[in-house]
Order: structure tokens, then C-alpha cells, then sequence
């Protein structure tokens, strides 16, 4: 179903419990999990998402998914049907990274909408082992959504910020209240 806009909303939370036709996994490269979201998504998600991981690997990617892109997988045992591993930069003090960090919502909302998700859950890409700042990333992630849902703005019904403490919501909030004209 389609509405006039979509629902940006913030969780503080567990983004394997998020009921949503999308969930964002911020993954390493090698598509094969990890830490943080990536190892929680493929502990929770189960051995489906990662033999769809490595058939990825075999066919398509090699060496790996590129830094900005993304893919999607089932969600396994997830309460969601679709996983979209993004690979997010490091963080970096000395050159610029932020079109990569773009680029991995902006494929990824990419993905959602030729899946036809209609509810999508980010979690805070980079923010983690990857030291990107919180409040940086957060004010990254919702421009660059609000920027996607101008673009098709009947592509969604609802966009979610999953975040996993109170220091990374308090960034996001801050960030959609900045980008919202304070409203």
C-alpha cells in the first residue's frame, strides 16, 4: 500500500528483532559475518543467510562485496524477509570518506525498493569497529534518507534507525530534529 510519505522513525534496540520486510546489515566485505550487527544478523539469521552469503562469494564476488554497495540475502530465521549486507569506510582522519558512507544507504534503499520493501531497518553503519563519529554518521544517514525518500517518495512506508545505545540515539535524534528544521 502506498502512502503520501514515509514514517522515518528511531529505535533504541536490537536490530534482529526489528519486524520489517528489510533489515540493513552493516557487513564486512567477505559477506561471510563478523562482529557488532554483521555477527549478530548471521548468529540470529542462521546458516541460511550465510550459504546465500557464500553463493554470493562463488558467483558475483569474489573479493569480496566493494566498500558502498550492497546485496541482498533472505533473512533466514530472522522476524524480517530480506537481509541488504552494506559494506560501510573506515573512518579515516586524513581523506574523506562520506560518499562511501552515502552510497551505502543510497544502494541500499536501491536494493529495498527493486525487492519491493516497503519497511526498512538501518542500523548505524560505521559507527562501530569502523570508528566513524555517531553524530557524523547519524547526520550522514538521515540526510541521505531524506534525500532518497524526496527522490521516490512512495517507495517506502517506513524507514527505521535501529541504534544500540543511548550515546547513538541521542546523536540520531539530534540529527533528524537538525534535519527537520528542529520540528
Amino acid at each position: 500500500m502506498s502512502t503520501e510519505y514515509t514514517a522515518l522513525t528511531l529505535v533504541q534496540g536490537d536490530i534482529t528483532e526489528q519486524t520489517v520486510d528489510a533489515v540493513v546489515n552493516a557487513a564486512n566485505s567477505s559477506l561471510l559475518g563478523g562482529g557488532g550487527v554483521d555477527g549478530a544478523i548471521h548468529r540470529r539469521g542462521g546458516p541460511e543467510i550465510l550459504a546465500e552469503c557464500r553463493s554470493l562469494r562463488a558467483s558475483q564476488y569474489g573479493r569480496g562485496l566493494p566498500t558502498g554497495q550492497a546485496v541482498a540475502t533472505t533473512a533466514g530465521r530472522l522476524p524480517a524477509r530480506w537481509v541488504i549486507h552494506t559494506v560501510g569506510p573506515v573512518h579515516s582522519d586524513s581523506e574523506d570518506r562520506t560518499a562511501l558512507l552515502v552510497s551505502c544507504y543510497e544502494r541500499s534503499l536501491q536494493v529495498a525498493a527493486e525487492l519491493g520493501a516497503r519497511t526498512v531497518a538501518f542500523p548505524a553503519i560505521s559507527t562501530g569497529v569502523y570508528r566513524w563519529p555517531i553524530a557524523d554518521g547519524a547526520r550522514t544517514a538521515v540526510a541521505t534518507v531524506r534525500a532518497a525518500i524526496a527522490a521516490a517518495p512512495d517507495a517506502f512506508d517506513e524507514i527505521r534507525f535501529v541504534v544500540f545505545d543511548a550515546g547513538a540515539r541521542e546523536a540520531y535524534e539530534a540529527a533528524l530534529a537538525e534535519d527537520d528544521g528542529g520540528r
